[in-house]
């Protein structure tokens, strides 16, 4: 077990907030496209961050918890992209001002960090009690491994979003974005304006992904610690890396299948685990050989996108879908 101090608690928490607090703060006070020069120094900088952290981290506790930091980061890092492919699509749904989507990409991280801390203290407490949990959570993976594979090829569509579309019968929206504000007056009446849609969107697609993301990473770790650090810092260069990587998006055909597989993957070994607790002769796979096959996928998922796109310029990326069938003609799922 992990022996984790109040201070280091407080400590690790503190600087991430401080972090979130500077980009937050950078956001809103001078709000603008972000260019390509700023976003590599951004992601640059939070990926030196996070692996600073995992060094210092390792040297105090021991590699082999560095070792599931790490992989615990690899594997949030990699869904945090698939999340960015979703991002963009709702950007370019509601249009949104390319000034405006620094604010929205702010509350989608700090919204996603919330409901992650929430999970991660919810699932640890269920893997104490109940050892069950671990088969529980390892047919979920594979489930929506096989669902994600299934309609890979298939984007969300945004639009069908449960609260979007209560949001928009019950409230008053307006036709046109009013600066940042979220609300605004129209016709003498007090409305939400296309931004608080879009916060609305990009809120449940965050709880979607920690639905997910967070039986993951408990595959990779059971120390509720390494858990939530690995997605904190996971999650903290997400804005520099939207604007970065956005562009480029469309490249990585196969992402969704080196995700699903990933999936798979460590739902299978949670089963695995589940199944090690009640007779020692059923096999664990250890935290080095899921680095190392995380790491394989995803470089061959990268390297055969690249091929594929310089093969077929017109292959193009999807962000992919649990339920959608088919994609409909705007090229969005139904």
């Amino acid at each position: 077990m992990l022996e984790v101090t109040t201070l280091r608690w407080a400590l690790t928490i503190a600087v991430i907030l401080g972090l979130l607090a500077l980009d937050l703060g950078l956001a809103a006070a001078r709000p603008h496209e972000v260019k390509f020069r700023e976003a590599v120094i951004s992601s640059i900088l939070y990926i030196a961050v996070a692996i600073g952290f995992g060094l210092v981290f390792a040297a105090q506790v021991g590699w082999e918890f560095g070792a599931e930091y790490f992989a615990g980061y690899i594997v949030e890092k990699s869904l945090s992209i698939d999340n960015l492919f979703v991002f963009v699509i709702i950007m370019t749904t509601f249009a949104v001002p390319a000034k405006y989507q620094q604010k929205v990409l702010i509350f989608g991280i700090a919204l996603a960090l919330v409901m992650r801390a929430i999970f991660i203290a919810l699932g640890a407490a269920l893997l104490s009690l109940f050892s069950f949990m671990f088969l529980i959570f390892g047919l979920v993976l594979i489930f929506t491994a096989v669902q994600l594979y299934r309609h890979r090829d298939v984007d969300p569509d945004v639009q069908d979003n449960v609260l979007v579309r209560v949001a928009r019968r019950g409230l008053t929206v307006t036709e046109e974005y009013d600066g940042g504000r979220l609300f605004s007056r129209l016709d003498g009446r007090r409305a939400v304006t296309p931004l608080f849609i879009v916060l609305l969107a990009i809120g449940s697609t965050d709880l979607l992904f920690a639905l997910d993301s967070i039986p993951a990473i408990f595959g990779i770790t059971d120390e509720p610690y390494i858990v939530f650090t690995a997605n904190a810092f996971a999650l903290l260069g997400l804005r520099a890396l939207y604007f970065l990587v956005k562009g480029l998006l469309d490249r990585l055909v196969y992402l969704s299948t080196g995700l699903a597989i990933i999936l798979a993957f460590i739902g299978v070994k949670l089963v695995l685990h589940w199944g090690h607790g009640l007779d020692d002769r059923v096999p664990e796979v250890s935290t080095n050989l899921s680095l190392i096959v995380i790491g394989v996928v995803l470089t061959v998922t990268t390297v055969a996108s690249l091929v594929k796109v310089r093969r077929d310029p017109t292959a193009r990326a999807h962000a992919g879908s649990l339920t959608a069938e088919e994609p409909n003609d705007s090229g969005h799922s139904r």
